[in-house]
């Protein structure tokens, strides 16, 4: 069955694109537009054309099995240049999403009409190119400069009513878009027509605002933006043709460039992470309400983040008082969201008004899931279970969202053990993407695909992690810092390991991530492993722990932060703390830092993938990219590594 077939309705033909599930510009896709303007053109009872997809969307991109493939003719380029010089005007009728080469196939068309709910997009940076079929070329003569940089440098989409205000769309649609389309092609026979995109003029700008411009970016150390400035830049002090080869030549060169391989490597993980194929054909179940045990800052992120994704939530305390101030808190988090206009005053409200925060327990007597977020002590814990498997209905799902201990530990005796799991959010919960999802032997398959939806609805990356102290991302996490504290030791300064770091891409270093963080927390998960009689040596954490120095909260950690500042400044007082563990010696370049650093990271990273905690090295790299800060652009360490 062709992806292209022609409806005529009088004299108008509607070439419709049918390439499930998102039309995406594969080479038979290509083929069958080139041969549908050439056939139209020569069809005397055709004097317009309608462009229009079946299924959700309008065309979204390239075809993500050809990526790294070589290109095959027609290239996209010359299609879209094609579609702009037929006889017959083309108009494009948006749905969906117009994303990549599919808004460049519409940049082509003379006239472009867009569903009210669509939006358009240039996504290419976020897989380390540029447009490269006129993006950065043509945007700028249709919508102007600054939209151009704008949606060109930052990849994030324009939804309808703003695509239609900068110029890039003639009509915005609510209702009937084809019978819209084909109405406003045959308005437009016998009228004089509008210059193609390609013919109109552009503006120009001084050389301080794209000095500027390229500021801003370079603070995000990837290549592919700046690129793309570059080429819009170039459309607008060159003619047409010029500036379509820069365009060409740069989206070709970065194709093949490391930048580029590792973001199509994240890009492909994320896409297996959300459909784990061990789950295929397993239902989840459904979840309409969540209980959440424990309202400190782990617990009021786990409950906004519900609560934002449309559940009703109740919140469990010890007390009133405590339940008053989570309630305060979560709600803190949706006036903040409000404040920094992500919701509006009445959504932070009404998100606010429908948690419940209470001190009685047999409030979670009807919630189809209760996790706990409590203190990360085993008998808390496990006292926190004996009341849900007391309060909670039998069937109801329920999870902890502890760090460290084993789950199995936590939920000894507790009934029906195939609908316990582990959901492993990160803190701050409502906005880091992460959720390490961890399954106990009994765990139902459904339970864990239940898991797996949870985290689509969430907006979550799910990752699924074995049992093991610290699973995936806080075991990988102890070997890096420990890796640093060797560095220390051998007489790196704490400002030279955490500059390499965000050298490399790191927005903080270790010691300043630790400092951030608090050195007390990991400093107490090892004092409560040596009460249990574990050998655990001493770290260069626990000096500075025991002295006071526990971070940023006490003015001091690696760093002294005077007056109560954020601001690290080296600190003597930690020079004196562990001059007996340092030795002197050179300090490595700062690329051999990160390399090695980094180096210790994919090592534990491999040990994790042989003993099976997790079920491939690039499902680590997600772990690492969402959860711990590294570099998108560099794939993960064990894709840096070339160990993923």
């Amino acid at each position: 069955m062709s992806v292209l077939t022609i409806d005529r309705e009088g004299e108008i033909a509607v070439a419709i694109l049918d390439n499930p599930p998102v039309n995406a510009i594969s080479a038979e896709v290509r083929c069958a537009l080139w041969q549908a303007v050439e056939t139209l053109d020569a069809d005397p009872g055709i004097r317009a054309v309608v462009l229009v997809c079946a299924g959700r969307s309008f065309i979204a991109g390239a075809d993500v099995k050809e990526f790294g493939l070589p290109p095959v003719e027609p290239h996209l380029p010359d299609l879209v240049a094609r579609i702009e010089a037929a006889a017959k005007p083309w108009t494009a009728a948006i749905h969906g999403a117009a994303l990549g080469g599919g808004l460049e196939i519409a940049l082509g068309c003379r006239f472009r009409l867009i569903d009210a709910e669509a939006r358009v997009g240039f996504p290419e940076v976020g897989l380390g190119i540029i447009p490269g079929a006129s993006g950065t070329v043509r945007t700028p003569r249709l919508a102007g400069i600054e939209a151009a940089v704008e949606m060109v440098t930052s990849g994030k989409p324009v939804p309808a009513p703003e695509a239609l205000r900068l110029g890039l769309v003639d009509a915005m649609v609510t209702g009937d878009l084809r019978g819209a389309a084909v109405s406003y092609a045959a308005s437009m026979i016998g009228g004089p027509l509008p210059e193609p995109v390609s013919a109109r003029p552009v503006e120009t700008r001084p050389d301080s605002y794209w000095s500027e411009r390229r500021t801003r970016l370079e603070k995000a150390g990837e290549a592919a933006p700046l690129r793309a400035l570059e080429a819009v830049r170039k459309a607008t002090e060159a003619s047409f043709d010029e500036a379509m080869a820069f365009e060409r030549a740069t989206f070709l060169a970065l194709r093949d460039s490391p930048e580029a391989a590792a973001l199509r490597h994240v890009f492909f993980a994320e896409r297996a992470a959300l459909r784990p194929a061990a789950l295929k054909g397993v239902a989840p179940r459904n979840i309409g309400s969540v209980g959440v045990v424990g309202g400190g800052t782990m617990g009021a992120g786990i409950a906004a983040a519900f609560r934002m994704a449309g559940m009703p939530v109740t919140l469990i305390e010890r007390d009133a008082g405590a339940a008053a101030r989570a309630h305060a808190a979560v709600s803190r988090i949706f006036d903040g969201a409000a404040a920094r206009g992500k919701l509006t005053g009445d959504e932070a409200k009404a998100l606010s008004d429908g948690l419940i925060c209470t001190d009685d327990p047999t409030a979670l007597g009807d919630v189809d899931l209760a996790i706990e977020a409590v203190f990360e002590d085993l008998a808390v814990k496990r006292a926190v279970f004996d009341d849900l498997a007391r309060v909670c209905r039998p069937d109801a799902i329920l999870a902890t969202n502890t760090s460290y201990l084993d789950p199995r530990r936590l939920a000894e005796g507790v009934p029906a053990p195939e609908r316990l799991i582990g959901l492993h959010f990160f803190s701050p919960a409502h906005v880091m993407k992460l959720l390490e999802i961890v399954p106990l032997p009994g765990t139902a398959p459904e339970v864990l695909a239940t898991a797996f939806d949870l985290a689509r609805r969430l907006g979550k990356m799910p990752v699924r992690a074995g049992i093991c102290e610290g699973f995936i991302g806080n075991r990988i996490l102890k070997r890096h810092r420990a890796a640093a504290e060797d560095l220390l030791a051998e007489g790196v300064p704490v400002a030279a390991v955490d500059a390499a770091m965000r050298g490399f891409g790191f927005r903080m270093g270790p010691f300043e991530a630790q400092d951030l963080g608090g050195l007390d927390i990991a400093f107490l998960q090892r004092e409560a492993a040596r009460a249990e009689g574990r050998d655990v040596p001493e770290t260069l954490a626990d000096i500075l722990v025991r002295a006071g120095r526990k971070g940023q909260k006490t003015g001091g950690g690696w760093y002294d932060y005077p007056e109560g500042g954020r601001m690290p400044v080296a600190s003597d007082a930690v020079a004196r703390l562990l001059t007996d563990r340092i030795a002197g010696g050179e300090v490595p370049a700062p690329d051999a830092i990160a390399e090695r650093l980094v180096g210790a990271m994919a090592d534990e990273g491999a040990t994790i993938l042989a003993e099976g905690i997790a079920d491939s090295a690039a499902e680590i790299d997600l772990v690492e990219i969402h959860g711990y800060g590294f570099p998108r652009s560099k794939g993960g360490p064990m894709h840096w590594t070339g160990r993923g």
